[in-house]
């Protein structure tokens, strides 16, 4: 495990700055194209225009969600890293999610991460329980690297304050209600990650499953 500073008073630009610093070119946002990556990747590359961002594409995102992973790559002039899954059985997310989410996120996620020495995502510990421990900063025991959640503290208004300010484009479903998005055939419109898995006991796809460890300070 690496010895990590406490950032937990840190703001979330500064936390962006110390990894970049920290890691140049093994560092990376998990993008899912929600209104908390929206911020981030204004952040990112206000700091390192090459900075890179990857995305998990399960062949079910919804339209929007495709349309604005063009619009970002269009607007920031990069190229998004994308990891897919291994083609699975025609509703196997209704028959055995655990598997699909195995295949078509989990899966590829440890790809994504290989060679990397930390990874940034959008996680707020105010949108569910699982996330309510989340630091800005510590060690991902199940990946074997350095996991940060720079927006651990913002609340939904803080991210919509953010992208107001700045004019940024957006995922357009979260006008129509999707507070979380995900795949089609698992989410519905809803508050916090209400409509994630709507209907089941399921809040999480596996990719925070595993909460990262508390930040040992230098």
């Amino acid at each position: 495990m690496q010895t990590l500073p406490d950032l937990e008073l840190a703001a979330a630009p500064e936390i962006v700055a110390w990894l970049l610093e920290q890691f140049p070119g093994k560092v990376a946002l998990a993008c899912s194209f929600q209104k908390e990556e929206t911020v981030l990747l204004d952040m990112l590359f206000a700091q390192e225009p090459n900075a890179r961002v990857f995305a998990i594409d399960t062949h079910h995102l919804f339209p929007e969600t495709y349309e604005y992973w063009r619009q970002v790559e269009e607007r920031y002039g990069i190229t998004i890293e994308k990891f897919e899954g291994e083609p699975v059985e025609d509703k196997l997310w209704e028959t055995k999610p655990d598997l699909y989410l195995s295949i078509a996120k989990v899966a590829p996620l440890v790809r994504a991460l290989m060679g990397l020495d930390a990874w940034i995502t959008g996680i707020r510990r105010d949108q569910s329980p699982t996330r309510a421990n989340a630091p800005k900063l510590g060690w991902d025991e199940q990946h074997e690297l350095v996991k940060a959640n720079p927006l651990a503290d913002w609340s939904d208004e803080d991210c919509w304050t953010y992208i107001r300010e700045r004019g940024l484009p957006y995922n357009a479903l979260h006008d129509q209600g999707y507070d979380s998005i995900g795949d089609t055939h698992s989410t519905l419109p809803g508050k916090g990650r209400a409509g994630r898995w709507a209907g089941t006991d399921k809040t999480e796809c596996g990719i925070h499953t595993v909460p990262s460890t508390e930040v040992l300070s230098q």
